[in-house]
């Protein structure tokens, strides 16, 4: 029999209960849907989240010490004499120390509590952010020891509201403050807490705390390779904190000195794994989808048994049986592909506009490898869950498919 023969008896026999049909690529449908769903939001996510660190800069380094983020370790452990240390590295540039203060912000009968950060001019620079009004902290302010603050937008909309805040004066804990400037915003919901910061002189803030030896953090800028400006970082500062690793463990040193390039990276391999993870969570449903197939290809070839003996009488090979049923199950689950490619696409694209709407700069990320990986998988479940009642079909004993009832 020839090969266009069988593959319009498979497609007519499709045709002739579609209503089976239909029900039958859901589970392909919603399978393949949900897997292109599940990696397009992962991808996006990843995008998102990505895009957000790399506006600070592929050289931004972050220097602190590991209490910061392990309980029960000790928490000072870098000096200002680091600092100072640090700026005299030819590997690295616009070095900035950071004290960070807990008290609370107010202003008239307004009160926020807001990060608060004790810093050099250099800070502004190495994080990308520029001013909206005013002017950003200076040298003189930094020297003189001069009670002023500069503020994140959402600061000043907390505290002012309709007031414009500069020349205002606020209150940190006991301390007067004068605001010379405000922060452009950040323009995105994961920058929000970089909104809300108040930066004031590192002189001032080492009055408020007391703080004459340790610091909490060290940000700057590389001028080289990240890489060789890193190796500089931590050979210094193991010398310095009398840390013995010749070999470079870590785990053995008492800081942390990371670029923005390693937390991208970071960042990347959790997001790449959790992307995977639903991907193969949404995949149990192509496997159920596959499952669906072969049953309902199961009760096709015992509705057709008497068929099947007839067509086998009349000529058909075994091999032209096995290849239509084939065909079928193919066929069913290229179309519940199809469809669930434009189901999962549109869903994630709706999906998209939401989070947009709510995050404000967010790209919708279509995995193309998704979707060849999904079809992929799809045409699969329908060849390797169609086999089986294909080989059956093709089994059968055209006297006692006849005698079928």
């Amino acid at each position: 029999m020839r090969t266009e023969d069988t593959i319009g008896i498979a497609l007519e026999a499709l045709r002739r209960h579609k209503s089976r049909s239909v029900i039958t690529t859901l589970g392909i449908i919603i399978g393949v849907g949900s897997v292109i769903l599940m990696v397009s939001i992962g991808a996006s996510f990843e995008r998102y989240i990505l895009d957000q660190v790399d506006q600070f800069g592929g050289n931004v380094f972050e220097i602190h010490a590991k209490g910061l983020q392990d309980i029960g370790k000790e928490t000072l452990t870098i000096t200002i004499g680091d600092y100072e240390a640090i700026r005299g590295l030819s590997t690295v540039r616009s070095v900035s120390p950071v004290i960070f203060l807990s008290s609370r912000v107010s202003y008239g009968d307004q009160e926020i509590a807001p990060m608060i950060m004790g810093t050099t001019k250099e800070i502004f620079h190495n994080w990308s952010m520029e001013v909206a009004k005013g002017r950003l902290l200076s040298d003189a302010d930094d020297q003189g020891a001069r009670s002023v603050a500069v503020i994140g937008s959402k600061a000043a909309e907390e505290l002012f509201s309709n007031e414009d805040p500069m020349g205002k004066r606020i209150s940190i804990g006991s301390r007067k403050l004068t605001v010379v400037g405000v922060l452009d915003s950040l323009g995105s919901a994961l920058a929000q807490q970089m909104d809300s910061v108040v930066y004031i002189p590192f002189s001032v803030a080492k009055a408020v705390t007391g703080r004459t030896r340790y610091i909490d953090y060290i940000s700057l800028q590389s001028t080289v390779d990240t890489s060789l400006a890193q190796a500089d970082i931590q050979s210094l500062l193991r010398q310095r904190h009398n840390i013995d690793n010749p070999e470079g463990d870590p785990d053995k040193d008492d800081f942390y000195a990371r670029s923005v390039e390693q937390a991208m990276e970071i960042i990347s391999a959790i997001t790449m794994g959790i992307t995977v993870f639903l991907g193969l969570i949404a995949g149990i449903s192509l496997l159920v989808g596959g499952i669906g197939i072969m049953n309902i290809m199961f009760v096709s070839v015992s509705e057709r048994t008497k068929e099947i003996g007839l067509r086998k009488a009349v000529g058909a090979k075994r091999n032209d049986i096995l290849f239509q049923f084939l065909i079928e199950a193919i066929v069913l689950t290229l179309i519940g592909g199809v469809i669930g490619i434009l189901m999962g696409v549109g869903i994630g694209y709706m999906l998209y506009l939401i989070a947009r709407y709510f995050l404000g700069d967010f790209t919708f990320a279509l995995s193309v490898n998704a979707i060849f990986l999904a079809m992929g998988m799809a045409v699969s479940t329908g060849l390797v869950f169609g086999i089986y009642p294909a080989k059956k079909a093709a089994d059968l004993s055209p006297m006692e498919a006849i005698r079928w009832e």
